[in-house]
């Protein structure tokens, strides 16, 4: 079997026979290209820079295969390791990243027809460059006070707008004799300041958070929590 390495910058392709071709019109191509999903909706980027967990589809974009029999690899590292940590084998793949630092996505393709062979491996990575998606390390903060008085201003209780990369979450509310008001897994969630659906009253209430971030950062995070009904936006500001 002969093979054939293409590269994106060759400027003829050859045939099993030593034919020239005077273009790529009639042998398969591929065009790896990563979309992933951000708060905006989607976003194509070969070289993408968000928060965990990122999820990001993959695709192969193959043209012109007519009668070849395809194979495909696609291989994920992180960028410090020189072999995977995840290989797929199918066309179009999906994965959600949920660990800190840069990854490396690459498509090894394989065409076959009868004897010939075209391949896409370490050459055209070599000359391309691979996919990348970059993951931040994480953080997590949260307020001290909130004020549920129903003015649309800081009414629930959450972790500051600044976290990121956070991967597991919990959260729960206590009252002063220790009993358990509200619980929630998701730092976009909050306490709206109720139990069993009823107001409770102005004080000091007491919040316990346990947390690991993509970059394996765990957080135990253990503080006061001053709930101000009387609160207005014309009075003083609430401190975080």
């Amino acid at each position: 079997m002969k093979k054939i390495l293409l590269l994106l910058t060759a400027a003829l392709a050859v045939t099993a026979s030593g034919r020239a071709q005077s273009s790529y019109d009639e042998i398969p191509t591929i065009n790896p290209t990563a979309t992933y999903t951000t708060e905006d909706g989607e976003e194509e980027s070969e070289d993408y820079s968000g928060n965990a967990p990122l999820a990001g589809r993959f695709e192969a974009n193959p043209e012109n295969v007519g009668e070849y029999t395809a194979s495909y690899e696609w291989r994920f590292s992180m960028d410090t390791d020189t072999e995977p940590y995840l290989i797929r084998y199918e066309q179009d793949t999906e994965y959600t990243f949920t660990k800190a630092g840069t990854h490396n996505i690459v498509l090894y393709a394989l065409f076959v027809n009868g004897n010939d062979t075209i391949a896409y491996t370490q050459d055209y990575w070599a000359e391309r460059g691979p996919l990348r998606a970059s993951v931040s390390e994480s953080r997590l903060e949260m307020p001290n006070a909130f004020s549920p008085n129903g003015d649309g201003i800081n009414d629930v209780y959450k972790a500051k707008s600044n976290y990121q990369s956070i991967v597991e979450f919990h959260a729960y509310i206590f009252n002063r004799w220790g009993q358990k008001l509200y619980e929630w897994s998701d730092p976009a969630g909050g306490w709206d300041g109720k139990y069993k659906g009823k107001d409770v009253a102005q004080g000091v209430y007491f919040v316990l958070v346990k947390a690991k971030g993509a970059d394996g950062k765990e957080y135990s995070i253990k503080r006061d929590v001053n709930l101000l009904r009387g609160y207005t936006e014309s009075t003083t500001t609430v401190t975080e």
